[in-house]
């Protein structure tokens, strides 16, 4: 188990936690936000592209349209009844359930891959974390080691945060 150490600094402002965040990310560190409602500044600040959980649902969803006809077509295969002269395998009567099926699997890989990407659930406690982030204010964590750690402190300082914590981290 080897430790490293944390800077956790809190804004009050927006502007100052998204020139923080875009400070260090330009330096190479690795940052987290904490915000007290999503903003998508500090998304873009962080880097975040388009979520990945739709394309969980479309394939989710193309999978229970290919399982409902794979199902309806093998069950008029193996057990025929001719009705009226009308053929074995229509599409038409399928579509509902092809329907259904595709919003169930949709729904559910919706879920599962919120779940995945989320890494939920998260047994490992935060690092270092302050209650004021629900509250209103912004905080910004980087981690660094040795004269990394200074730099990092600097371009944090120079948005004039209102608090600054230094922390351990234990790393499995």
């Amino acid at each position: 188990m080897s430790a490293g150490t944390g800077i956790l600094a809190s804004y009050e402002y927006l502007d100052s936690t998204v020139d923080a965040i875009t400070g260090l990310r330009k330096a190479g560190f690795e940052v987290k936000a904490y915000a007290p409602y999503p903003d998508h500044h500090i998304e873009h600040a962080l880097g975040y592209d388009q979520s990945p959980v739709r394309v969980w649902t479309l394939v989710g969803g193309l999978t229970g349209t290919a399982t409902a006809l794979a199902f309806t077509v093998w069950t008029s295969v193996d057990w025929p009844i001719v009705v009226g002269g009308k053929p074995i395998v229509s599409i038409p009567p399928y579509v509902i359930i092809m329907f259904e099926l595709t919003v169930l699997f949709g729904a559910l890989s919706t879920i599962i891959g919120l779940f995945v990407l989320s890494r939920l659930p998260n047994l490992k406690p935060s690092v270092i974390y302050d209650p004021e982030f629900t509250a209103g204010r912004y905080g910004v964590y980087v981690e660094a080691d040795g004269a990394r750690l200074d730099d990092a402190r600097r371009i944090l300082n120079d948005q004039e945060p209102i608090e600054l914590r230094e922390g351990q981290v234990a790393h499995a």
